[in-house]
């Protein structure tokens, strides 16, 4: 029985893995990122002819060479993060959102809104509140849509959510159309009286960007970890049959948490607008809607880990942009160059979480015996 059994194995199989410990994780991660550095490095003298050492040093700089340099990417990596941490909670329950780049777009529009109307005629303090007030709520409702849809019809969230992104996109296209009347573009909002821009902190705008991303990221762990939400979200997330019998209410579990996910990435359209770009445009949200889904799968909904996610993809992302620049290359061998190294992180999940077993390997004989 075991040798007709052996006879029909497979020469290679993929398992789950049962356990395995953190220092493995570790070790697998970096022998991905080894290997994304030796591919990138063999595609980099061949393809391109530069030294492979002198363009990590580039991609290095990118970030690094200066104090404005790494400001910059701290500016961009805490609108990415904030995305990922709404992301999170939906994500952990098992609903796709793909419509965080209409929520963030919605919730930029109702803080510009605010600036141009209320600008010039309220306290700077009750003008920051109503603007907060207004793109979180624009967020929330932009995520209610979906979920309600799902909670009575269960219709197909990652559709529906991806399709409320055009429509997003169209709205403040024709909003701003109206808004800048004969101008060529809506251009800056208040540039003379500030009115609803963030204070300069430490020399920066986006300083206050920081710390409320900081914070948010903090809470969020909190949130999903230690309370009775979090709990409810988990065990929707792994089986809505399961938190019925346990008696949660699955449609309000599922309207609630989208309502925070639609909130989170309103209040990161927010602070785009009054912290960083002072304007309002169809690519205000900059792509990050869809790479925010990395940070936030890749972490496994660890808010701590999206911070150390979101940091690399910018730091990748800069690095492409100053190597491009530096060795005018076109912007496809910079983002291959990236890409390689994201990819090989990406595949190292796929080897913390399965294991690879060769026919003749002592792990399948011990199978086999266990089998029989």
């Amino acid at each position: 029985m075991a040798n007709e059994q052996k006879m029909h194995e497979p020469f290679i199989r993929i398992a789950n893995r049962d356990n395995i410990s953190f220092a493995k994780k570790v070790c697998i991660r970096i022998a991905s990122v080894v290997l994304a550095l030796i591919i990138d490095a063999v595609f980099i003298l061949f393809v391109t002819g530069l030294n492979p050492i002198d363009v990590y040093i580039q991609i290095f700089r990118g970030t690094f060479e200066t104090s404005l340099r790494f400001a910059w990417a701290m500016r961009d990596m805490v609108a990415l993060l904030c995305i990922g941490l709404a992301l999170a909670p939906a994500f952990k329950m098992r609903f796709w959102n793909i419509g965080a780049e209409g929520q963030v777009l919605m919730g930029g529009l109702a803080t510009a809104l605010c600036m141009i109307y209320l600008g010039g005629n309220l306290p700077t303090p009750v003008l920051f509140i109503v603007m907060f007030l207004t793109s979180i709520a624009a967020g929330a409702i932009w995520g209610f849509i979906p979920a309600f849809f799902k909670a009575n019809w269960n219709t197909n969230e990652t559709l529906f959510t991806l399709m409320m992104n055009y429509v997003a996109i169209q709205l403040v296209a024709y909003s701003t159309n109206i808004l800048r009347g004969q101008a060529s573009s809506l251009g800056t909002i208040n540039m003379a009286t500030k009115a609803g821009w963030f204070p300069r902190i430490g020399g920066y705008d986006f300083t206050l960007n920081i710390i409320i991303v900081a914070i948010l990221t903090v809470l969020m762990y909190i949130y999903l970890k230690y309370t009775k939400h979090g709990y409810e979200i988990s065990v929707v997330g792994e089986s809505e049959n399961t938190a019925r019998y346990a008696g949660i209410d699955v449609k309000k579990v599922t309207i609630r948490t989208m309502l925070i996910s639609g909130a989170i990435c309103g209040l990161c359209g927010f602070i785009l607008v009054a912290g960083n770009k002072h304007t309002i445009a169809t690519n205000t949200a900059g792509g990050n809607g869809f790479t925010a889904i990395i940070v936030a799968w890749l972490s496994k909904f660890n808010t701590f880990y999206m911070l150390l996610i979101a940091f690399l993809l910018i730091f990748l992302e800069k690095g492409a942009i100053q190597i491009a620049s530096i060795y005018h290359l076109n912007d496809y061998i910079a983002d291959i160059i990236s890409g390689i190294i994201l990819f090989c992180i990406l595949g190292s999940e796929f080897f913390i979480r399965y294991k690879l077993i060769f026919k003749h390997s002592p792990n399948a004989q011990k199978e086999v015996r266990v089998n029989d």
